[in-house]
Parts: structure tokens; sequence; C-alpha cells
């Protein structure tokens, strides 16, 4: 056999033994994930009233209408779900089932005992490698615990329309959800950085997004010029298009594909994903020593430095103003204590005001699916 007719060897991820979900989490999703954490018992309680009919109801459903993974069935997806959670050294597999639904999705359901669900067209549309990426995003949100924070959305949207009647409380709670629906924004980003570091190949996750836009069909695609559609998106248009792009993505839970694109590109760039590689990254045993005041300046410098580095016409106009305008850093980033009060308080701050500093916890799935 010949060089050339000689199979090349399949490259092993490195096992990230012991990583602590902080390593792959935008400073914003942790500085929120830290301060939720603070309210001692609050997921607790939540996992009480919503596991106890909602998660059991969500697994029968899928137990009774679509096909859980296993050895013996879909036994290479099964295989490729085992590989991405040992990389991430989860040591226990969560449930994993394929829904008879033709969109390229999956997400991750559950509080008590979260299980992950992929639909049948990601299945047909995704090769393993970007499969694995797939996996390993859901398998980030299950190891972040997104689980209460998507609740909170939840049960904050129904308070907002059981209030409607009260300006001022309502005005106050829409204020407390924009923000916590943007820390959803950038825990779908932490989740991209978890499949990148479960599959280890930055050019699946990229592909990945690519279907997510565009379908399955790659072979008229060049990543390059999708990356540079990213950018065009970013800088194009006149203020009109700015406010546009804004309402676009106030009640958005997702960023858009191409700006994941370019977010995932940039955090290859920054060097922090060889260095997680190379083994340089926090252990889940020094998590407990997590600082909160570290974690909310993290996210306030996470804002200031996109509004730097932004070309949109509205934040390019703002920057003229001065400084000031990258206050919104601040803002955000001390957001998630204000919740936090807010939530101790027993919704006494929600007829305005101040409320505090601090910050804590979050999770994915709760009070509904969480879709990649």
């Amino acid at each position: 056999m010949t060089d050339e007719e000689r199979p090349m060897p399949v490259r092993r991820p490195v096992v990230l033994t012991g990583i602590s979900s902080r390593a792959w989490e935008h400073p914003a999703d942790r500085g929120a994930l830290t301060a939720l954490r603070e309210l001692r018992g609050f997921d607790d309680v939540l996992k009480a009233i919503v596991g106890l009919w909602s998660e059991r109801a969500w697994r029968l459903e899928f137990l009774g209408s679509a096909i859980k993974v296993s050895e013996r069935q879909y036994p290479r997806l099964h295989q490729g779900f085992a590989s991405a959670a040992a990389t991430l050294d989860l040591a226990e597999l969560p449930e994993l089932y394929v829904a008879p639904d033709r969109r390229l999705n999956g997400m991750c359901i559950g509080m008590s005992k979260p299980f992950i669900v992929v639909n049948h067209g990601a299945v047909e549309l995704l090769d393993e490698d970007e499969m694995r990426v797939l996996l390993g995003h859901e398998l980030g949100h299950l190891m972040s615990g997104h689980a209460v924070y998507r609740t909170m959305i939840i049960i904050l949207t129904g308070w907002i329309t059981n209030l409607a009647w009260l300006p001022i409380g309502s005005l106050a709670l829409r204020a407390i959800l924009i923000a916590l629906m943007e820390w959803w924004r950038k825990a779908e980003l932490s989740a991209d950085r978890a499949g990148l570091l479960a599959s280890q190949d930055p050019n699946a996750s990229l592909r990945l997004l690519m279907k997510l836009a565009g379908g399955g069909d790659l072979s008229q695609i060049d990543t390059t010029a999708f990356l540079e559609q990213a950018a065009e998106y970013d800088r194009s248009g006149d203020l009109r298009d700015s406010i546009i792009k804004l309402r676009r993505i106030l009640g958005a839970t997702h960023p858009l594909p191409v700006s994941r694109a370019a977010q995932m590109r940039r955090w290859i760039d920054s060097g922090e994903y060889g260095r997680i590689i190379g083994g340089e990254y926090p252990r889940r045993e020094n998590d407990r020593n997590a600082r909160i005041t570290d974690d909310v300046k993290a996210a306030a410098n996470s804002y200031r430095e996109s509004f730097a580095a932004s070309e949109d016409p509205l934040v390019t106009m703002l920057k003229r103003f001065g400084d000031g305008t990258s206050d919104v850093g601040d803002w955000v980033g001390a957001g998630a204590g204000r919740v936090r009060d807010w939530m101790r308080g027993g919704g006494r701050g929600a007829t305005g005001g101040e409320s505090g500093s601090g910050g804590s916890e979050t999770t994915n799935g709760g009070g509904a699916p969480e879709s990649n």
C-alpha cells in the first residue's frame, strides 16, 4: 500500500478533564449565571414547580413519539454523542431522542434531569462532525445549567401578560425580560463554543452555522464569503437599518447565524480556544471560588469591547457623543445583580428605581425547550 492509498489517521479530540463550563461561557452569560446562583434555593423551587409535571410530560411525549438513541437505535449517533460528552468530561450521559421534525434543530429540555432532542432534519442534513458540534452545543447548555435561566424568561413573560393593566410594574418587568433575553442570546454563543470544544473542528462548527443559515447544501457556499457577509451585516446601511436590526434582535432568543459565525471566528482568533485545547482552562473543582464582582466586570468589559469594535451606523453615531455611551456595558453587566435583588425582594423592585448590585446563575430548558 502506497502512502497515497494509506488512510489518514483519525484525529482524536483532546479530553478536557475536569473542565468547568466557565471555560466556554460568554462573559455576559457567565455574569448572569453567577448572579442567579446567589438566589439560594431559587432553582430548587423552580425545579419543584416546573419539573414536577412539565418535565415528566416532556419526557413522556418524546418517549412515546420519538426515537430514543442507544447502542441499538441510531448507534452511530449514540457513539458520536458519547464521544462528545467524554471530550467535555461529562460523566453521566443524558438521554437523547430523535424527533420526527424536518427542521435543522436541537434542544436541551428539563431541569431535574435534562435530556437532549435533535430533529430528524439535523440527522439528515449534518455529517458526523457537524452533528458532534450540535450535540456539544446542547451538552454545553446542559452543563452550564441554562434551564433555570430559560424558565425565568417564561415566568416573566407570563407575569408581563398578567400585569399589562399595571403600567409601571409591567414596564419594569419588560426591562428585566429584555435583559434576560440578551443574556440568553449570549448563552447561545456560550453553547456554540461548547460545541466547538466537543468537536475540536472549527470548520465543522462554521459549516453547521452555514447550514442553519442556508440549508443543507454547502456545495456552492464559501466559508470566507459567509464571514464577509457577517461583517457586511454589521456595518451596512444607515440609521434606519440599524433600528430595524435592533428591533429584529430584541425579541429573539438566538443571535443570527452570520453573527454567530463571526463571534465564533473572533473567539478562535483571540487564542482562547487554543489555550483551552492546550490544557489552560478553569476546573470545576474551583467553581466555588468564582467571584461575582470579577464576572460582572468581565461582562461589562465584553460589552465595551463589542461597542468599540462595532461598525453599525447607530453605534458609530453614539460613539461620537463620547465615551459615556460605553456605560451600557456597566448597566448590562450589573443587570444580573438587579434581577437577583429584585427576586430577593419578592418583586418589590418592580415599581422601578435601583435594586442594588450582585449577581449569580442561570440554566437552559426548564420552562420551555431550548433550541439550537
